[in-house]
């Protein structure tokens, strides 16, 4: 049985086109005890943030040549880098044309942070749910 809000909703993005999620580039949550997180994900679950982060690899499955990365983080409950949102964490999403999902987005009217950030790993922008939580969205650079 379907909700009457699933029947009313638009139908899903489709697939073949660009700007698109592949995947979770990264988990973020603050911590006001950020060393001893950092250190019982160490010991319970084998995540290891030496303070840069846990990196864990993954591939695609439609296409197992590409490897990603998901970036998982304790920050300390001081950083702003989530702010405006007042959540205590952030997903980071991987999408594969950022301009063309930003488009997309614009165009139905999500809200988008006017901030951008270019790096030697990627392309950033922000967004934000129906909560204002903030959302990550990250385009990673192309390997050589």
């Amino acid at each position: 049985m379907q909700s009457p809000q699933a029947e009313n909703s638009k139908p899903p993005v489709k697939m073949e086109q660009r700007g698109r999620i592949l995947g979770i580039g990264g988990v973020f949550f603050k911590s006001a005890n950020r060393d001893q997180m950092r250190e019982w994900y160490s010991k319970h679950l084998g995540i290891a943030d030496k303070g840069q982060g846990a990196m864990l690899s993954w591939r695609e499955h439609d296409d197992p040549q590409k490897e990603h990365v998901t970036v998982w983080s304790v920050f300390p409950t001081s950083t702003h880098y989530f702010d405006p949102s007042p959540a205590p964490f952030m997903v980071n999403y991987i999408v594969d044309d950022l301009d063309a999902l930003l488009d997309r987005l614009k165009e139905e009217g999500v809200k988008i942070d006017p901030k951008r950030m270019n790096e030697s790993y990627g392309r950033f922008a922000w967004i934000y749910d129906l909560d204002g939580n903030k959302i990550e969205l990250w385009q990673p650079s192309a390997k050589p």
